[in-house]
């Protein structure tokens, strides 16, 4: 008898949680709707991983998220919409279709020539959905930094882009400026300051994209500099026999340069 494969070993074990009789009460409850949070938050565990570089958690986390596939392939295969093969089908297809100069071995291309050919069969893909503008499949529940650096970048694959630095910071003080004549109103229009300090969120996602960055990832970091230098701050404070309820601000504040010109001298 043949040794079962891993993946079939764990389409099996999924195929017991949803039995109907003898499955898992949990498992046997879920639905599309339901498993959906959990795919968030096992992809974001996937990406905490890798940052940390903790390989063997990485390996953990990627098969939580295999999993998630998984639960999802085994739910549309009950509904007779289709399998974890067709999953693996359609994915290997795309990648060979997107592909041509990798799997067309009598065609040669450059870098160039690649990403203008992946865009041209992108915008195919969206015509034969019926989706026609480049903006069209872009999904909705992306973290909001991160679309709008796809929308950003799918416009500019089409030339809707400035193609110089000047313009793009120009925007970024135009939409501060904005923002502060919305907030210096003696009645606040609170939705209207909402909008504007969106604009100018957008327009700094565009002055990252512009530098070759990318917006979440940039403020990921700023978050985890902030989050490691307040616990320093914390640490200080206690130090010198006070909460951090009991010091003023200014004792933060001194504690917080401190802790900025001790990381300086580290980094040197």
């Amino acid at each position: 008898m043949d040794q079962i494969t891993p993946i079939q070993r764990l389409l099996n074990i999924m195929n017991r949680l949803r039995d109907p009789e003898n499955g898992c009460p949990w498992d046997k409850q879920q639905t599309f709707e339901t498993i959906a949070p959990y795919t968030l938050e096992e992809t974001y565990e996937v990406l905490d991983a890798i940052r940390r570089s903790d390989f063997g958690d990485l390996r953990d986390e990627l098969g939580d998220l295999l999993f998630q596939v998984v639960f999802y392939a085994r739910m549309a295969d009950e509904q007779n919409r289709f399998n974890f093969d067709d999953i693996c089908n359609s994915i290997s297809d795309k990648l060979e279709r997107r592909h041509p100069h990798v799997f067309d071995t009598q065609t040669q291309h450059d870098s160039q020539e690649v990403i203008a050919g992946w865009e041209k069969r992108k915008g195919e893909e969206r015509a034969q959905k019926a989706q026609f503008s480049v903006l069209d499949d872009i999904p909705e529940v992306l973290p909001a930094l991160m679309r709008a650096h796809k929308i950003q970048k799918r416009c500019a694959s089409v030339g809707f882009d400035w193609t110089t630095l000047g313009p793009v910071l120009d925007k970024v003080y135009e939409e501060i400026d904005e923002v502060m004549h919305e907030a210096k109103q003696v009645v606040i229009d609170q939705s209207k300051l909402e909008e504007e300090l969106g604009d100018l969120f957008f327009a700094t996602v565009n002055l990252s994209r512009h530098l070759g960055h990318k917006a979440e990832s940039a403020l990921q970091a700023a978050n985890r500099k902030f989050e490691r230098r307040f616990r320093q701050v914390e640490q200080l404070v206690a130090q010198s026999g006070k909460s951090m309820e009991q010091a003023s601000l200014d004792e933060m504040e001194a504690a917080w340069q401190q802790v900025k010109i001790l990381e300086n001298q580290t980094e040197k």
